[in-house]
């Protein structure tokens, strides 16, 4: 999968503009995000898990900076493909 050698290179900050979200941070590849939450966690999300639709909107929460944290949790849960930190 795109950039997951390097994951962590290409973070870029989580805009968090209700101020009280659980992510810090997002990279974005083609078929998956990575998504690094306060606590310092890191978890790939990608079209296999949760599956295509839930990736791409969570792209559209991350660019947004609203939402994301939100949609994990209501939507996504566990159903991550892998846990990288």
């Amino acid at each position: 999968m795109e950039g997951l050698l390097n994951y962590g290179t290409f973070m870029e900050r989580y805009q968090n503009l209700s101020g009280s979200s659980g992510i810090s941070g997002f990279e974005i590849g083609k078929d998956n995000i990575i998504i690094q939450f306060t606590n310092g966690s890191i978890y790939l999300y990608d079209y296999i898990s949760p599956g295509i639709d839930a990736v791409e909107k969570m792209k559209v929460h991350a660019k947004s900076g609203s939402g994301l944290c939100t949609y994990i949790n209501q939507h996504v849960r566990d159903h991550y493909a892998a846990r990288l930190k």
